[in-house]
């Protein structure tokens, strides 16, 4: 049968005797190891722990000033005199000046503290102007 083959052996035949040098599974491992890492943050989405946690801190500053920008809207709503005060808003025609009247008018400062978060002044006026 050797003799049909023409010396030839099957793959199989040739992964069994294959027997490489333990430097080259070494080196194997080392560059799966580094080409797993360089795809997985490039297209896989991994990130460190501190770009994890910048992330999540930025997630919540934002989710804290919309929930700060709805809750400055319902309160500029809900005082005796909105209409007024919305007349007077929106009169006002620089975006900065609209963040200073609802900053000074104290609908964006939330309790327990003691100045109103620029962003949701910003939003709150934005909303309430648009």
């Amino acid at each position: 049968m050797a003799a049909e083959n023409n010396g030839a052996s099957s793959i199989g035949e040739r992964w069994k005797a294959y027997h490489p040098a333990k430097s080259t599974l070494v080196w194997a491992c080392i560059i799966t190891a580094i080409v797993t890492i360089a795809i997985g943050f490039t297209w896989g989405g991994w990130v460190t722990g501190g770009t994890s946690r910048t992330l999540a801190a930025e997630a919540g500053d934002l989710s804290r000033d919309e929930l700060a920008t709805v809750i400055c809207v319902q309160r500029f709503k809900a005082a005796p005199d909105s209409a007024r005060q919305l007349s007077e808003l929106k009169a006002i025609d620089s975006s900065y000046k609209q963040r200073q009247f609802i900053e000074a008018g104290g609908w964006a400062t939330m309790p327990g503290e003691d100045d109103a978060s620029r962003a949701a002044a910003t939003a709150c006026a934005s909303a309430l102007a648009g």
